[in-house]
């Protein structure tokens, strides 16, 4: 099987490479930029056919360049929420994506692609209905206009389309994403240097560290993937988180206890954290007032409908297992 993985060395495309190599696929045409060249970290010891650019790979495909391609896991994007530039937004997540999907279907080949939770963005309702679709900024605008285009092209697609709303993703190989990194990864950077984690205080009527999200661990988006790559059959746009929503403070509260237990210290509760000072509120930032969402979580209806029983791990499970793989990465 010659699958492509599109964004390969960003943090969930070469998770993706890997999940695929575990499978015994290894017919994988990497794409990416590689302008950050640390980046390429995150593909070593992984198999892969060939790589290419990302200014060379769109064109080339869409001319059959590479002969038969089962499916493309389309994980190339900006992710930045933050990028305020809309045309490079729209180039980047949109047109791209649009071009790819149509070259897809001229080709039979199935496209398997990242979405976003973004696309909800001030509802608070997360279900994949045009209702409940708010988003908060262009990034998620970008994600959504092209999750309409799918939904219009599906009744007479000739080949899976399926697209995944990825709600906060963590995990292994994000350290190239710096300020966009997960909360886990800041908070184990943060207890290292400095022997404590920050949270925001209160915001939006919840109390310090309350405001909860969808945390969901990388290895888990790997495995629902997967399972949709197994079964080409099964399309349309699911939510891909765990349907749990936990509060930041679960985030600290876990990785401050892992990294204890790593030099050998008990695990702590949170208020006994915080009262030593390895758990500290600051300020809601003014810039981030109003573009932020406070709560997210997965409605999973349409993933179980499908037919994937997958089971997610929790905060701590998923959390404690990023901190030793953190732990055990060399220096930078």
């Amino acid at each position: 099987m010659r699958v492509v993985v599109t964004g390969a060395a960003g943090m969930i495309g070469s998770n993706m490479v890997q999940g695929l190599n575990a499978l015994g696929i290894d017919d994988v045409i990497a794409v990416d930029n590689l302008t950050n060249g640390p980046k390429y970290r995150n593909l070593l010891g992984a198999r892969i056919a060939d790589y290419y650019d990302k200014t060379d790979f769109y064109a080339r495909f869409a001319r059959g360049d590479f002969g038969r391609v089962e499916a493309v896991l389309h994980e190339g994007a900006c992710s930045d929420t933050m990028e305020h530039n809309g045309r490079y937004m729209m180039d980047t997540n949109y047109r791209c994506s649009k071009d790819l999907l149509d070259a897809c279907q001229a080709q039979g080949t199935r496209l398997l692609y990242a979405s976003s939770a973004a696309t909800y963005g001030g509802s608070a309702s997360f279900r994949e209905e045009p209702q409940f679709e708010q988003p908060l900024n262009v990034y998620g605008y970008s994600k959504l206009l092209f999750d309409n285009v799918v939904r219009r092209m599906l009744p007479g697609s000739k080949a899976q389309v399926a697209g995944f709303r990825y709600f906060n993703v963590y995990g292994p190989r994000e350290q190239h994403k710096a300020r966009m990194a997960s909360v886990a990864f800041h908070h184990f950077h943060q207890f290292r240097e400095h022997g404590k984690v920050k949270l925001f205080g209160e915001y939006g009527g919840y109390g310090p560290g309350m405001q909860s999200r969808d945390f969901v661990f990388v290895d888990d988006v790997v495995a629902v993937k997967l399972w949709f790559l197994q079964h080409p059959d099964r399309s349309g746009i699911f939510n891909l988180g765990t349907g749990r929503a936990q509060p930041f403070n679960d985030v600290a509260h876990a990785t401050v206890n892992a990294a204890r237990a790593l030099k050998g210290e008990a695990s702590l509760p949170l208020a006994e954290l915080v009262s030593r000072g390895l758990v500290e509120y600051i300020p809601f930032p003014d810039a981030l007032v109003g573009k932020y969402q406070c709560f997210t979580q997965a409605d999973l209806a349409a993933l179980r409908g499908a037919g994937c029983d997958h089971a997610f791990a929790d905060v701590a499970t998923g959390v404690t297992r990023y901190v030793n793989w953190l732990a055990a990465q060399p220096a930078a």
